[in-house]
Order: C-alpha cells, then sequence, then structure tokens
C-alpha cells in the first residue's frame, strides 16, 4: 500500500470506532495498529508491541498523577470545598451573582488541591447548587457557572491535564505547573467580571445573602488555611527548587491525608470508607489515563513512522504564513475535537501532531501548553460531550442538560477572551516559569 494513504485511512478507523462505541484508548490502539500494519507488517507490530507498552508509560514524570489525584480525594473528603463555599459567599455574596461568583472562587480554591475538572466540578456542584437554588438564582446561571468554575481544575496547579502536557512534550513539568498560576487567576477574574454583567439584568439581580462585616469576612478566612497549606507546600516547594514535583506531590498527598484524619466529621461518618474510596477513585482516575497514554502511544509510533509530525512541520515552515496565524489555526482545531472527545484523547491526538510544527516555529511550548490546556477546557463545557455539565445535571437533577449547556455558553465566551490575552501577551504564561530557581 502506498504509506501517503495509510494517516488518511488511520485516521478514518478512528472515528468509525468511536462512532461504533469503542473506548477512545483502543480506538487509538487499533487504529495505530491498522497503520503500522499496512506500512510495515503483523510481525513488525508484534516486535513492536512488545516493548512500546513500557516505554509509554514508564516515566517517572507520570507517577506524579496519582498523587495530584490522591491529594484532591483526601482533600474532598475533607470537605475543604465546603469550608471554601462559606468563605467566599461571605466576601462576594451580597454582590449581584455573589453566589456565582463564590462558586468559582470555591472552584479556584479547590482546583488548587485537585488536579482534575470533574472532581473540582462535582465537589462544588454539591455545595453551591442547593445554596443557589435556596437564593433563587437562574438555573442556567447557576449550573454553568459551576460546570464552568471546574475547569479551573486542569489549569490552576497542582493540574494533572498540565503534566499530561509535559510527559507527551518533554516539557518541564515543575515549569508547566507554575506557569498554570497566573492563567489560572486570570480565568477566575474574567468568570468573576462576567458574571456580574450577566447578574445585573437577570434575575439573579435581587438574588442575594445579608452582607458579612468586615470582621467577620476576615475572620472566617482562616477556615481556608487547609487550601493555603496544600498550595504552599506543593507549588512553594517546586518553584523554590526544593522538591521535584514527584516529590511535592506525595509531599501534598500525606498533607491531605493528615487533614482528612483533623476532620472530626469524618470519623462520625466513617474514616475508612472515605480513605478507601479515595484510593479507588485514585486507582480508576490513574488507570483510564494510562490506558489513554498506551492507546496514544502506538497511534503516535504510527504518525512517526510514517513521518506525518515532520512533514506537516515543514509544510507549515515553508508555506510563509505569519507564524501567529499558524498557531491560532491549530488552537482552533480544539474546538470540533472538544465537541466529541475528553481533554486527554484530545491531546493524545493532536499534541504528536501539532508539537514539531510548534517547535519549528519557534514558539515557547509553555505557553502552547497552556493555551492548549484553555482550549480543551472549552471541550468540558460545550455540547454533546461536556464532561462538566453532565456532571452538573447528575448532581441537580431538577435542571435540564439543555439549560446546563445554555449557561456554560456563556463561560465559553469568557475562555476565549482569556484565550485571546494569553495568546496576545505570552508573558502572562511564561514570567512565573522565568524565574524558577530550577527547571
Amino acid at each position: 500500500m502506498d504509506p501517503s494513504l495509510a494517516p488518511y485511512i488511520a485516521v478514518g478507523l478512528i472515528f468509525l470506532f468511536m462512532a461504533a462505541g469503542v473506548p477512545v484508548f483502543a480506538a487509538l490502539a487499533l487504529s495505530g495498529a491498522a497503520g503500522i500494519i499496512m506500512v510495515e507488517d503483523f510481525g513488525f507490530l508484534m516486535t513492536r508491541l512488545k516493548s512500546l507498552p513500557y516505554s509509554t508509560t514508564a516515566v517517572y514524570t507520570l507517577v506524579i498523577i496519582p498523587l495530584f489525584i490522591l491529594m484532591g480525594a483526601f482533600a474532598h473528603h475533607a470537605e475543604v470545598g465546603k469550608k471554601l463555599f462559606h468563605v467566599a459567599s461571605k466576601w462576594v455574596g451580597h454582590l449581584p451573582g455573589g453566589l456565582a461568583m463564590s462558586s468559582i472562587l470555591t472552584s479556584a480554591g479547590f482546583a488548587a488541591t485537585s488536579g482534575s475538572s470533574v472532581a473540582t466540578a462535582a465537589t462544588v456542584g454539591s455545595v453551591a447548587l442547593p445554596e443557589m437554588k435556596k437564593a433563587g438564582y437562574e438555573p442556567a446561571l447557576s449550573a454553568g457557572a459551576v460546570a464552568a468554575g471546574g475547569v479551573l481544575g486542569v489549569l490552576i496547579p497542582p493540574s494533572v491535564l498540565l503534566i499530561f502536557y509535559a510527559a507527551l512534550t518533554e516539557t518541564s513539568a515543575g515549569k508547566m505547573l507554575i506557569a498554570g498560576i497566573v492563567p489560572g487567576l486570570l480565568t477566575t477574574i474574567v468568570f468573576i467580571v462576567g458574571i456580574w454583567v450577566i447578574a445585573r439584568k437577570g434575575a439573579s439581580r435581587t438574588a442575594v445573602t445579608e452582607r458579612a462585616s468586615w470582621r467577620e469576612a476576615a475572620l472566617g478566612t482562616g477556615q481556608a488555611w487547609q487550601v493555603l497549606v496544600l498550595f504552599i507546600v506543593v507549588m512553594g516547594g517546586i518553584y523554590l527548587g526544593l522538591m521535584t514535583p514527584t516529590e511535592a506531590g506525595a509531599l501534598g498527598a500525606l498533607a491531605a491525608f493528615l487533614m482528612l484524619l483533623a476532620h472530626r466529621a469524618s470519623w462520625r461518618e466513617g474514616m475508612r470508607g472515605k480513605i478507601t474510596e479515595s484510593f479507588r477513585s485514585t486507582i480508576g482516575t490513574t488507570v483510564m489515563i494510562l490506558f489513554t497514554i498506551l492507546g496514544a502511544g502506538v497511534f503516535s509510533y504510527f504518525l512517526t513512522l510514517v513521518q506525518v509530525p515532520n512533514q506537516l512541520a515543514e509544510v507549515v515552515v515553508e508555506s510563509g504564513l505569519p507564524p501567529y496565524l499558524v498557531v491560532a489555526c491549530l488552537l482552533l482545531v480544539f474546538v470540533p475535537l472538544g465537541m466529541f472527545l475528553d481533554a486527554f484523547s484530545m491531546m493524545v491526538i493532536a499534541i504528536p501532531i501539532m508539537f514539531p510544527t510548534v517547535h519549528a516555529l519557534g514558539f515557547d511550548p509553555i505557553w502552547f501548553g497552556i493555551l492548549t490546556v484553555k482550549m480543551c477546557e472549552i471541550g468540558l463545557i460545550t455540547p454533546p460531550v461536556g464532561l462538566n455539565c453532565y456532571v452538573i445535571a447528575g448532581i441537580d437533577r431538577a435542571t435540564p442538560l439543555s439549560t446546563v449547556f445554555r449557561g456554560s455558553l456563556w463561560f465559553v465566551a469568557m475562555e476565549f477572551i482569556t484565550i485571546t490575552l494569553l495568546f496576545l501577551f505570552p508573558v502572562l504564561t511564561t514570567g512565573l516559569p522565568s524565574l524558577m530557581t530550577v527547571g
């Protein structure tokens, strides 16, 4: 077979398998295997499969993933999210859309203890949605705010998706995590301003809580000490060069575990069950990620075999198109991908093809990584596959899924505003990593 036809057939097989209900990791692996057979033979495929699974997953950087997930699970059972919401509502609950703002602030705070978007949305949603419903908020605004707040879980460090990108591109994991801080804060600010603009004209304008005194709000802030401790332990150690990201993740998981043990309510409700559930959810999520990496490894090897990434990079570099226009077009590819794939699947399909081109054009891989994660965030809150929206619809069954998606579209527009700012001003992304003590 003509090797030039193999990539088109392999890509077509991916969508064919997914349309038939085959899991994404299996669709990638089967398509990649079929492609390798088309350009080589079955014996060659079997030889490569003897070592490929190990070489793809036995990466030291990936050890961070279960540690960050476990830290978030312990923090969830220690009711860190619940405490954060009460603190945030004391500060902004009296403003138009104040409780929706509180959910965004809570999501930002909880994201600093968890690397998962879905976990962030589920934790904050279980606390914030009943409060907003009680206050009389529009269902679309309340559901959309919590779903959108969840995306901060994959941007504000510690983020599993940032580590995933670092592993795929062999970029510094520590710098990728530090790079997420300013974009995460910027996203939080844009969301809060957007909510204020929306709430001033809607039914949520009068759905406010009683204003707390400055003294009461300041004293209540002390309840958020757990988030501060975990953030300093993990990110402070990485930024100052005192620990590697893996060591920081292990210490963060230990600190979150001690916080769970110190949580009295957990003993009454069954500490053993909470610890068991934390480990079970961590194992399940980690295995899902590793299987995705495995499938992507097979498909990426096929692409490398037929030199698709290198050929694409050469074509783009020699085309004479403005480099920033090329990057913008590459990023826009994530919009249709996000309608059908989860964030991890989008990355494993797109990054091996796009990254050589970005590298050849001389762009900072950290800057492109943050922009990529931001584009993946949009997929988490857009139909038909927006996972965060499904999570919120599952928590609040009285709110239809269509209403959740309608509310999230406001935040999609806000996401594009943030992405534009990060695209135009790369220093917002690269400034902090450039000041790190070590890489």
